[in-house]
């Protein structure tokens, strides 16, 4: 049997294609992502909200919170600027203490995510981050902005797990499966249908 080539023209356009699929995925994971925040704005009262605990280094989950929409901000951000600068995030107050906000502020960056064209994602940026103790210039790393994307979510599950523990401390009850990981889930999932 003849082997079949694709033409260049056609290879091209099917990679574009799966760039625009693996995009859209990728936008797809930070939308459910940010939909779980926004589902704990709605079924967690606001004096638990802002309530800190002294197990939890005094820190409340408005402030986790807070933080993990700090990162989806500044890789907003770098859209237009081509730099995604960590260590000049908003840190707006209102995020931390006020649910309402939070949850507006939470539902603007998602349609600002939706919007995006899938070939975007693949535009090159800088990121910048303190990640040294070592007093000096913050690193700068290329990346992408999908790679950068990511991160964002991913230090979104993790901080979410945080906020799920403070919540625990608090007896408060969150929405199901808030905090664990997808690749948590997929694996207690493979393990429940292989025991």
């Amino acid at each position: 049997m003849p082997e079949t080539f694709l033409s260049k023209t056609n290879q091209s356009s099917c990679a574009d294609e799966n760039l625009d699929q693996d995009g859209r995925r990728l936008v797809d994971a930070a939308l459910a992502i940010l939909a779980q925040g926004e589902e704990l704005l709605r079924t967690l009262p606001q004096e638990r909200y802002v309530q800190r605990i002294p197990q939890a280094g005094n820190g409340s989950i408005g402030a986790h919170y807070r933080h993990c929409l700090d990162h989806f901000s500044s890789l907003l951000k770098s859209l237009h600027l081509s730099v995604v600068d960590y260590d000049l995030r908003e840190r707006d107050v209102r995020i931390e203490t006020q649910t309402e906000f939070a949850l507006l502020r939470t539902q603007e960056i998602c349609a600002a995510l939706d919007s995006i064209p899938p070939q975007r994602l693949q535009d090159p940026v800088w990121a910048r981050c303190q990640v040294s103790y070592a007093p000096g210039e913050s690193p700068v790393t290329r990346s992408t902005f999908s790679r950068e994307l990511v991160y964002a979510i991913a230090h979104a599950i993790h901080h979410y797990a945080l906020i799920s523990i403070m919540a625990r401390l608090m007896e408060a009850s969150l929405p199901d499966r808030f905090g664990i990981a997808p690749s948590t889930l997929a694996y207690h999932h493979s393990k429940e249908a292989h025991p």
